[in-house]
Order: C-alpha cells, then structure tokens, then sequence
C-alpha cells in the first residue's frame, strides 16, 4: 500500500491538492517552471498535505480552507528538499536526477525560495494568526535543525539526544504542524488539536526514524538512491549510535565516519558493522515507541474513518520498505 491507497477518505481533495500545485509551478518565467515542475513531479507522497486533510476530517472538514494550508505545507516541505540536494551535494531523489543536477546550485536555491514564497501567499490566504505564527516558528526551527545537521557532520561524539534535536527540527515538526493546522483550520477543540499536534510529532519522529533505517537496510532501487548515503554525506544517525556504543569494532566505526573522502569498501564495511552489532533491531524498537505513542492519541479522537485513516498510516511507516 502506498500514495493515495493510504488516503482514500481524503483521495479527490488530494488530487484537488496536486491539480492546484501543477497551476503554482507554472511561471512567467520557462526555466523556473521547468525546475518546478521537475520537483513537483519527482514522485513525492503528498503526506504533509494529506495529513492535514485527514486531520480536518476528523472534525468539521472545510475543504475550502484545507486545500490552501496543504498546498502550503507541501511548498514548505518541497523547498526544504531542493535546499538540502544543494547542501548535501545529492545528484539523486527516489530515483531521478535532483534539480542540482540538471541545473546546478544557484538555480536550486531560486527555485526552493521561490516555493517557498509561493508558500506564503497561500498561508496568507488561509488568513488565520495561529496558521502563519505555527509555520513561521517551524519554518524557523527547521533551519535550525539543517544547521545543527552540517555542523555535526563526520562527528562521531554525537549523542541519541543530538540525534533527536535534529530530527524533531528537520522532520518531525512540520508533520506535527500538518496534523495540528488541519484540525485548526476547520474549527476544532483545543484538547483535539493538541491530540493531533501530539500524534504528527510521535509519527515524524518514528518517520524519520525508520528513513535513516532503510539507509542501511532497502536496496538502491528501493531508496532512489545510493544505500549508505547519509554515511557518505558524514550524517549520523541512530543506527550509528547505537553501533558506536554496543559494536567491538566501535573504534574502526568512528574512525570510518570521521572520514570524509570514504572508499566505498569503507562505506560497506561500516554498513556491516552496523547490522551485525544489532544497532538496526534497537533503532526499530525505538521506532515503535514512538508509534505507539502517536496511536495512542488516537483515543483522544472521535472515532471514525478519518481517525482510522491516522491509525493505518502509523502502522503503515513501522512497515514501510521505501
């Protein structure tokens, strides 16, 4: 199960979503909508928006007011990918050439700002105070969490808490704010939002989580890009922590990750060191903690498809394999 089979309850909103993003990408200007449009059409899931969407089932759904906040949300998330091929030097996303690739640095980080602009017109649109100050303060917190990123990179001292400063920054809080908005957008109870707020956070973290599993356990076919990526870029993950505390070729491990111009035997070896250590086991145990927390806001909910809708996608990212 995948796409828009996770999101049946909210499926014509949702291609309603995509139709109005192919308009936004389509400028004056040939160049920035060919980037644009590459982006766009990059075989994203649609999650932010999607989560927003079934969050405002789970009250009183106004799509009208939905579908500028999910298309914002998506903007957002779009510009802070073709910002960070630019960072990470990636040459490939699920598969395709990154626009860095095709058109370089300095197009790229047009391009992310002008999504991100784009992101700001349709927030304005959703004319709600708490909507602009929840995505200014995340968009703010997001750039905090890249920062922390490149300057921990090839640090092999890093600590689980590091970890999680960075990721609840980078991932998780506009996957929060996605569930949260989408309740606030149409109207919902305080104790509900925050129900929502709590769910989207317990499910990015579990999210980014099983993402920097499957950097050492999909295949490259799976991935759309080289297995051991964020290895190569000197990202370290939770794997790698746990690898660096439990694994007795702890030291070659740091030694390996210190390196910055890796062969890619080294990259293997480390790969190995890592799954034979039993590092991967312990990253998935955390993983679903963090699912069962987010499932257990659930409770808070009223029940029904929507909220049942939540409940598959939680345990849909504890299984994912891309």
């Amino acid at each position: 199960m995948k796409g828009l089979e996770l999101f049946n309850i909210i499926r014509t909103d949702l291609k309603t979503v995509e139709k109005e993003l192919q308009k936004i990408v389509k400028t004056r200007d040939p160049l920035l909508t060919e980037t644009s449009a590459h982006l766009l059409n990059a075989g994203g899931k649609r999650l932010r928006p999607a989560f927003a969407l079934v969050a405002g089932k789970t009250y009183s759904y106004n799509p009208d007011k939905l579908i500028p906040l999910a298309m914002a949300l998506e903007l957002i998330h779009m510009a802070s990918l073709v910002h960070d091929d630019v960072i990470d030097d990636s040459y490939t996303r699920r598969g395709i050439p990154t626009v860095k690739a095709n058109w370089g640095d300095q197009i790229s980080i047009y391009t992310g700002t002008y999504l991100f602009a784009q992101s700001l017109i349709l927030i304005a649109k959703c004319d709600n105070p708490v909507i602009s100050r929840i995505l200014a303060e995340i968009s703010v917190k997001m750039c905090e969490g890249e920062i922390q990123q490149i300057v921990s990179s090839f640090d092999a001292q890093q600590t689980v808490k590091d970890y999680f400063f960075r990721i609840k920054r980078k991932t998780a809080l506009l996957i929060s704010a996605s569930c949260e908005l989408g309740a606030v957008a149409c109207g919902a109870p305080d104790y509900h939002i925050r129900a929502l707020a709590r769910f989207g956070y317990y499910l990015g973290m579990a999210f980014q989580i099983t993402d920097d599993i499957l950097d050492f356990t999909a295949s490259q076919h799976q991935l759309g890009k080289p297995v051991g990526s964020d290895l190569r870029q000197g990202i370290v993950t939770l794997p790698v922590i746990f690898a660096l505390a439990a694994s007795p070729s702890r030291h070659r491990l740091a030694e390996i990750i210190a390196n910055k111009n890796k062969k890619e035997g080294e990259v293997l070896e480390t790969i190995k060191i890592i799954k034979n250590c039993g590092a991967i086991e312990k990253s998935f145990a955390v993983s679903y903690c963090y699912l069962a927390k987010a499932k257990k806001q659930l409770s808070y909910l009223p029940s029904g498809g929507a909220t049942n809708c939540l409940a598959v996608i939680a345990d849909f990212i504890g299984k994912r394999k891309f």
